[in-house]
């Protein structure tokens, strides 16, 4: 066992984890190892019953995209491609934007001001520090 493996043990010990994955033997140097199937991020691959994905034209990003794909081009035959276009980008930004009401319990605006205290979420810049960190000092005098 590796220093790296005996560490993770370790941790997970440590963590308490009751979902353990057992380790794995070591393969021989000439055996290439079975790729495992990656969990795709788009949303798209759930897992059915099986354990087999989704087959690709069950995927609902998939049939939207080749749906708008499909539409752009009829418009396109009618000489109303851009806008077409145009309208669907005004929807994208539209539907991608969340109201007030959907924010979840606790979870700050990227905009102070409409935080609880004007509460500034982590990593903001703010005007006294960048101040601090020029050694800005306004003038005494004036």
């Amino acid at each position: 066992m590796s220093a790296v493996e005996r560490r993770l043990a370790q941790f997970r010990a440590a963590r308490g984890s009751a979902a353990t994955v057992p380790p794995r033997p070591a393969e021989p140097p000439g055996k290439a190892a079975a790729p495992e199937p990656a969990e795709s991020s788009d949303g798209g691959g759930q897992a059915r019953p099986g354990g087999a994905p989704a087959p690709l034209w069950a995927r609902p990003l998939l049939l939207k995209v080749l749906l708008w794909a499909v539409l752009l081009a009829l418009f396109a035959e009618l000489e109303l491609g851009l806008p077409y276009f145009v309208l669907s980008l005004l929807y994208w930004m539209y539907a991608g934007t969340r109201g007030p009401s959907e924010r979840r319990q606790g979870e700050l605006s990227a905009y102070s001001v409409f935080n609880p205290g004007c509460t500034a979420i982590a990593g903001t810049l703010t005007a006294e520090q960048l101040e601090r960190e020029l050694h800005y000092r306004p003038a005494a005098g004036r």
